[in-house]
């Protein structure tokens, strides 16, 4: 399964976006699932409500609706987890969506990562020690 951050999901939706031809164009070659989160989720139907309306929030559920990615439930037992890598990056500063895909990471054993994020997804490590793999940014 490959990671989908906030950004990717944005620019895929956002044809104004200056990564919108780069995530069209990855997530056509792609074979494995794609999963994300529910802070990941809630970000991005801001984001594409604020940006390009209600249609563009509507049509990005819709495809959830219909299976086109997974969404991974936190639950209690990741808190703990959430506010140490919160606290750990607070200096980038690390939002809720970005420690949600952290902690995804580790449940998978895998960093693959769909991001705009250049900064941050090069500095997470999961379980301390692993970089992600941002598929969007490769060449």
């Amino acid at each position: 399964m490959i990671i989908a951050d906030t950004g990717f999901w944005v620019a895929l939706a956002d044809d104004a976006d200056q990564h919108h031809k780069l995530a069209i164009s990855k997530l056509e070659y792609l074979k494995e699932p794609l999963i994300t989160t529910w802070p990941v989720l809630t970000e991005v139907c801001h984001l594409l409500l604020k940006r390009r309306g209600i249609d563009a929030e509507l049509g990005f559920i819709r495809s959830y609706h219909q299976g086109a990615f997974l969404v991974f439930d936190l639950n209690e037992s990741h808190n703990d987890k959430l506010l140490k890598l919160m606290e750990k990056y607070s200096d980038l500063p690390m939002d809720l969506a970005d420690a949600s895909l952290v902690i995804l990471a580790e449940e998978l054993g895998n960093g693959q990562i769909l991001s705009t994020d250049q900064r941050d997804f090069q500095t997470y490590r999961w379980k301390n020690t692993y970089p992600f793999h941002n598929i969007l940014l490769e060449q």
